[in-house]
Protein backbone atom coordinates (compact mmCIF):
# COMPACT_ATOMS: atom_id res chain seq x y z
CA UNK A 1 0.00 0.00 0.00
CA UNK A 2 2.70 2.45 1.05
CA UNK A 3 4.71 1.92 -2.67
CA UNK A 4 1.08 2.39 -3.86
CA UNK A 5 1.20 6.16 -2.24
CA UNK A 6 4.59 6.54 -3.12
CA UNK A 7 3.70 6.07 -6.89
CA UNK A 8 0.75 8.31 -6.88
CA UNK A 9 2.34 11.14 -5.17
CA UNK A 10 5.46 11.24 -7.77
CA UNK A 11 2.60 10.92 -10.65
CA UNK A 12 0.87 14.15 -8.93
CA UNK A 13 4.00 15.36 -8.28
CA UNK A 14 5.44 15.26 -12.22
CA UNK A 15 2.49 15.99 -13.50
CA UNK A 16 1.86 19.42 -11.38
CA UNK A 17 5.71 20.29 -12.67
CA UNK A 18 4.64 19.49 -16.12
CA UNK A 19 1.80 22.06 -16.44
CA UNK A 20 3.57 24.91 -14.41
CA UNK A 21 3.83 27.90 -16.60
CA UNK A 22 7.44 28.15 -18.44
CA UNK A 23 8.06 24.47 -17.41
CA UNK A 24 11.31 22.65 -19.30
CA UNK A 25 11.42 19.17 -20.47
CA UNK A 26 14.25 17.04 -19.28
CA UNK A 27 15.85 15.81 -22.52
CA UNK A 28 17.29 13.21 -20.05
CA UNK A 29 19.65 14.87 -18.18
CA UNK A 30 22.02 16.09 -20.69
CA UNK A 31 19.31 18.77 -21.97
CA UNK A 32 16.31 21.03 -21.06
CA UNK A 33 13.76 21.50 -24.43
CA UNK A 34 12.31 25.34 -24.00
CA UNK A 35 10.60 25.22 -27.49
CA UNK A 36 9.98 21.50 -29.35
CA UNK A 37 6.30 22.97 -29.81
CA UNK A 38 5.03 19.22 -30.27
CA UNK A 39 1.58 20.56 -31.17
CA UNK A 40 0.08 23.24 -33.20
CA UNK A 41 -1.93 24.29 -29.58
CA UNK A 42 -2.19 28.05 -29.08
CA UNK A 43 -3.84 29.75 -25.60
CA UNK A 44 -4.72 33.08 -25.95
CA UNK A 45 -2.36 33.88 -29.12
CA UNK A 46 0.81 32.43 -28.20
CA UNK A 47 2.02 28.20 -27.69
CA UNK A 48 0.97 26.64 -24.95
CA UNK A 49 3.23 27.89 -21.64
CA UNK A 50 4.06 30.74 -23.46
CA UNK A 51 3.00 34.11 -23.10
CA UNK A 52 2.53 36.90 -26.10
CA UNK A 53 3.91 39.90 -25.78
CA UNK A 54 2.53 42.74 -27.91
CA UNK A 55 4.24 46.06 -28.53
CA UNK A 56 2.59 47.61 -31.20
CA UNK A 57 0.75 46.93 -34.73
CA UNK A 58 -0.71 43.35 -34.91
CA UNK A 59 0.38 39.87 -34.33
CA UNK A 60 0.78 36.98 -36.93
CA UNK A 61 2.60 34.04 -35.36
CA UNK A 62 1.27 30.46 -35.51
CA UNK A 63 2.36 26.88 -35.27
CA UNK A 64 3.33 24.88 -38.33
CA UNK A 65 4.40 21.06 -38.90
CA UNK A 66 8.11 20.65 -40.25
CA UNK A 67 9.21 17.43 -39.77
CA UNK A 68 7.67 15.78 -36.31
CA UNK A 69 7.46 18.76 -34.74
CA UNK A 70 5.99 22.26 -34.94
CA UNK A 71 8.16 25.36 -35.56
CA UNK A 72 6.77 28.79 -34.28
CA UNK A 73 5.96 31.13 -37.65
CA UNK A 74 5.87 34.94 -37.13
CA UNK A 75 5.33 37.58 -39.43
CA UNK A 76 5.45 41.50 -39.10
CA UNK A 77 4.33 44.15 -41.21
CA UNK A 78 5.22 48.19 -41.46
CA UNK A 79 3.52 48.82 -37.97
CA UNK A 80 4.55 45.20 -36.07
CA UNK A 81 6.66 44.72 -33.40
CA UNK A 82 6.08 41.09 -30.89
CA UNK A 83 6.99 38.32 -29.81
CA UNK A 84 6.56 35.49 -26.92
CA UNK A 85 8.52 35.18 -23.47
CA UNK A 86 8.57 32.26 -20.98
CA UNK A 87 9.57 32.77 -17.52
CA UNK A 88 11.81 29.81 -15.76
CA UNK A 89 14.82 29.39 -13.95
CA UNK A 90 17.89 27.57 -15.52
CA UNK A 91 21.54 27.37 -13.45
CA UNK A 92 23.70 28.64 -16.63
CA UNK A 93 26.60 26.62 -14.91
CA UNK A 94 24.76 23.35 -15.28
CA UNK A 95 23.53 24.20 -18.90
CA UNK A 96 25.54 26.80 -20.19
CA UNK A 97 25.04 25.74 -23.52
CA UNK A 98 21.92 27.19 -25.41
CA UNK A 99 20.92 25.64 -29.24
CA UNK A 100 18.35 26.54 -31.95
CA UNK A 101 16.87 26.18 -35.62
CA UNK A 102 15.81 28.74 -37.71
CA UNK A 103 14.86 30.47 -40.63
CA UNK A 104 14.48 33.68 -42.55
CA UNK A 105 12.07 34.49 -45.19
CA UNK A 106 11.95 38.07 -45.44
CA UNK A 107 14.21 40.50 -44.38
CA UNK A 108 13.26 44.09 -42.90
CA UNK A 109 14.61 46.39 -45.53
CA UNK A 110 17.68 47.97 -44.94
CA UNK A 111 17.16 47.50 -41.05
CA UNK A 112 20.51 47.98 -38.36
CA UNK A 113 20.47 46.65 -35.17
CA UNK A 114 23.24 49.89 -34.42
CA UNK A 115 20.86 52.77 -34.86
CA UNK A 116 17.97 53.30 -32.98
CA UNK A 117 15.99 54.16 -36.35
CA UNK A 118 16.01 50.87 -38.02
CA UNK A 119 16.19 48.66 -35.50
CA UNK A 120 14.33 45.65 -36.81
CA UNK A 121 15.01 42.32 -37.10
CA UNK A 122 12.77 39.40 -38.83
CA UNK A 123 14.40 37.44 -35.39
CA UNK A 124 15.46 37.95 -32.06
CA UNK A 125 16.56 35.00 -29.68
CA UNK A 126 16.80 36.80 -26.27
CA UNK A 127 18.24 35.36 -22.80
CA UNK A 128 17.12 37.09 -19.51
CA UNK A 129 19.80 36.88 -16.29
CA UNK A 130 18.67 37.36 -13.18
CA UNK A 131 18.74 41.03 -12.69
CA UNK A 132 21.52 42.87 -10.83
CA UNK A 133 19.41 44.85 -8.84
CA UNK A 134 16.21 47.35 -8.93
CA UNK A 135 14.18 48.53 -11.26
CA UNK A 136 14.59 44.70 -12.84
CA UNK A 137 13.06 45.88 -16.50
CA UNK A 138 16.35 48.54 -16.08
CA UNK A 139 18.87 46.01 -14.55
CA UNK A 140 18.24 42.78 -16.29
CA UNK A 141 21.19 41.40 -18.39
CA UNK A 142 20.26 39.91 -21.62
CA UNK A 143 21.78 38.31 -24.46
CA UNK A 144 20.22 39.09 -27.98
CA UNK A 145 21.02 36.41 -30.96
CA UNK A 146 19.54 38.08 -33.95
CA UNK A 147 19.57 37.22 -37.81
CA UNK A 148 20.36 40.59 -38.54
CA UNK A 149 20.44 42.81 -42.28
CA UNK A 150 23.31 45.55 -42.46
CA UNK A 151 25.16 44.93 -39.39
CA UNK A 152 28.08 42.87 -39.76
CA UNK A 153 28.00 39.22 -38.69
CA UNK A 154 29.53 38.78 -34.95
CA UNK A 155 29.59 42.11 -34.04
CA UNK A 156 28.58 43.03 -30.71
CA UNK A 157 26.19 45.69 -30.30
CA UNK A 158 24.67 47.55 -26.87
CA UNK A 159 20.73 48.46 -27.88
CA UNK A 160 20.27 51.76 -28.98
CA UNK A 161 16.62 51.89 -27.45
CA UNK A 162 16.17 54.34 -24.80
CA UNK A 163 17.00 52.81 -21.43
CA UNK A 164 18.29 49.38 -22.86
CA UNK A 165 21.77 49.25 -21.82
CA UNK A 166 21.93 45.72 -20.79
CA UNK A 167 20.30 44.37 -23.55
CA UNK A 168 23.52 43.14 -25.73
CA UNK A 169 23.58 41.79 -29.24
CA UNK A 170 25.62 39.03 -31.31
CA UNK A 171 24.78 39.47 -34.73
CA UNK A 172 24.90 35.87 -35.80
CA UNK A 173 23.41 35.75 -39.40
CA UNK A 174 22.38 38.64 -41.85
CA UNK A 175 21.60 39.50 -45.76
CA UNK A 176 24.52 37.70 -46.63
CA UNK A 177 23.15 34.19 -45.64
CA UNK A 178 20.35 31.97 -47.46
CA UNK A 179 16.34 32.83 -46.90
CA UNK A 180 14.30 29.89 -47.14
CA UNK A 181 16.92 27.58 -45.41
CA UNK A 182 17.44 26.29 -42.12
CA UNK A 183 20.27 26.85 -40.02
CA UNK A 184 21.32 25.51 -36.53
CA UNK A 185 23.01 27.57 -34.07
CA UNK A 186 25.08 26.42 -30.82
CA UNK A 187 26.08 29.09 -28.05
CA UNK A 188 28.28 29.12 -25.01
CA UNK A 189 25.84 31.71 -22.98
CA UNK A 190 28.75 31.56 -20.30
CA UNK A 191 31.37 32.57 -23.19
CA UNK A 192 28.75 35.21 -24.60
CA UNK A 193 28.27 36.63 -21.27
CA UNK A 194 31.81 37.87 -20.50
CA UNK A 195 32.01 39.13 -23.77
CA UNK A 196 29.10 41.18 -23.28
CA UNK A 197 28.90 42.12 -19.68
CA UNK A 198 32.62 42.13 -18.43
CA UNK A 199 30.97 45.51 -16.49
CA UNK A 200 28.83 43.17 -13.79
CA UNK A 201 30.72 41.38 -11.59
CA UNK A 202 33.60 40.94 -13.69
CA UNK A 203 31.51 39.03 -16.52
CA UNK A 204 30.69 35.98 -14.30
CA UNK A 205 27.47 34.44 -15.94
CA UNK A 206 24.26 34.84 -13.72
CA UNK A 207 21.43 32.34 -13.64
CA UNK A 208 18.86 32.23 -16.21
CA UNK A 209 15.24 33.66 -15.37
CA UNK A 210 13.95 33.60 -18.96
CA UNK A 211 13.39 33.21 -22.61
CA UNK A 212 12.24 35.24 -25.63
CA UNK A 213 11.47 34.94 -29.15
CA UNK A 214 10.59 38.61 -31.28
CA UNK A 215 10.47 39.98 -34.42
CA UNK A 216 9.90 43.56 -35.77
CA UNK A 217 10.01 45.82 -38.86
CA UNK A 218 8.14 48.97 -37.59
CA UNK A 219 11.12 51.00 -38.01
CA UNK A 220 11.96 50.22 -41.57
CA UNK A 221 8.49 50.59 -42.47
CA UNK A 222 9.03 46.94 -43.91
CA UNK A 223 8.16 43.51 -43.75
CA UNK A 224 9.71 40.19 -41.78
CA UNK A 225 9.06 36.61 -41.43
CA UNK A 226 11.10 33.77 -39.52
CA UNK A 227 10.52 30.26 -37.94
CA UNK A 228 12.06 28.83 -35.04
CA UNK A 229 12.23 25.74 -33.41
CA UNK A 230 14.10 22.87 -31.76
CA UNK A 231 15.43 25.22 -29.04
CA UNK A 232 17.39 23.38 -25.57
CA UNK A 233 19.66 24.32 -23.45
CA UNK A 234 22.68 21.44 -22.74
CA UNK A 235 25.39 20.67 -20.66
CA UNK A 236 27.68 20.10 -23.84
Amino acid sequence: MRSGRSFLLFSFITIFILTLPGAVIAGGDNSLTVAGFDSEKMEEGAPSGWELVEKKGVTSLVLEKVDDRYALHMKSDSKSSFGIKKEMDVETGKYPFLSWEWKVTRLPVGADVRKADTDDQAIQIYVAFKPTGWPAKLKTPTIGYIWGVECPKDAVVTSPQPLASKVRYIVLRNKSDKLSEWYSEKRNLGEDYKKLFPDIDGGKPRDIEGISFYINSQHTKSEAESYVYNVRFSRD
